[in-house]
């Protein structure tokens, strides 16, 4: 193309690649073990779309004398492996996974300047939230889809008119407003198919250090989930229904342990950004202490992971930097 690909353009497209490499398998293991026909269909749309994403970016670095990233491949998947999860799960699993996705792919937009590039994110988001459309379609017509609480429809505008609106651990506390309830639903509708995959997960882990960690991540999803239904709670909301009865009781593992810690560092990660957005829409102390605790907690989950991760020597370096100190002393 004649101009290098910025940081942001090699940076994006990497963590692009490795991601729709991570999933290409899982979705191939889910297609291979679908029975539902509605739901056949969309993981195979789902997986068209990761495939199609994978090929693209192979073009672009191929064109422009980038190495291609290995992120993983079909040694590590099982596919003889027997079913893990039922179906419903994929419908679940897919949207808690096409989220992410998509915040990956609308945060490219702004920051990719390469016109190809940029249609390529522009087309990938699309495609991603009309998978989720589709998927939120097949839930309602199984029944499945839980939607966020109904709130009162306000008799009037108003304005805040006392400071002890911001209160959560003291004195008058109110009830939560919209976006409050609108992102504490959001985190659990996450987290309870986040807590189902590892159930999953660690019961099919080989090593013993990774089925820990695993479990580890169950724990603290649990507590997650706990803590952000109690504030639903106190309102009289409804909180999303837990998926745990979802996974088999198969212990053989149909992914490889570098996929699965990978795949839940990935995700943890992905919570830091939703908890983030979350805390600076709220407007309570103690809502904001909680999601505060929440990111500490899942900040050294990642790092603990990404430990494992670098010890086991699975973990691949994304693009960087010159190291100019290094390059003097040459």
């Amino acid at each position: 193309m004649g101009k290098h690909l910025t940081s942001a353009e090699i940076g994006k497209l990497w963590v692009t690649y490795i991601g729709n490499t991570l999933s290409r398998p899982i979705l191939t293991y889910y297609l291979k073990n679908t029975d539902d026909p509605d739901i056949k269909k969309i993981v195979s749309d789902a997986l068209s779309l990761c495939k199609q994403i994978i090929q693209t970016i192979e073009k672009v670095l191929k064109e422009e004398k980038y190495p291609i990233p290995i992120g993983y491949t079909d040694a590590d998947v099982n596919l003889e492996a027997p079913r893990l999860f039922a179906d419903d799960f994929y419908l679940f699993y897919l949207r808690y996974t096409g989220k992410a996705g998509m915040s990956i792919y609308a945060m490219a937009i702004p920051l990719v300047t390469r016109e190809d590039l940029r249609n390529f994110y522009i087309d990938t988001l699309n495609s991603t939230m009309q998978l989720i459309v589709d998927i939120d379609s097949v839930l309602m017509k199984k029944g499945l889809l839980s939607k966020p609480p109904v709130i009162p429809v306000m008799e009037k505008v108003d304005f805040i008119k006392k400071q002890n609106y911001l209160n959560g651990f003291f004195g008058n506390v109110r009830s939560l407003h919209a976006l409050e309830i609108a992102h504490l639903y959001d985190n659990l509708d996450s987290n309870v198919a986040s807590r189902a995959l590892l159930i999953g997960f660690s019961q099919v882990a080989e090593s013993e250090k990774v089925r820990q960690y695993l479990q580890r991540g169950r724990e603290i999803t649990s507590k997650h989930i706990k803590h952000s239904s109690e504030q639903l709670h106190k309102d009289n909301l409804p909180s999303p229904p837990i998926l745990d009865h979802l996974v088999t009781t198969s212990t053989i593992s149909p992914f490889s342990d570098k996929l699965m810690l990978s795949h839940k560092i990935d995700m943890f990660s992905m919570k830091i950004r939703t908890y983030a957005n979350a805390l600076s829409l709220n407007g309570r102390r103690d809502i904001g202490a909680m999601y505060g605790r929440f990111i500490m907690d899942i900040g050294k989950y990642v790092e603990d992971g990404a430990n494992i991760m670098i010890d086991q020597g699975w973990m691949e370096q994304p693009p960087k930097a010159a190291n100019r100190e290094s390059l003097s002393k040459e």
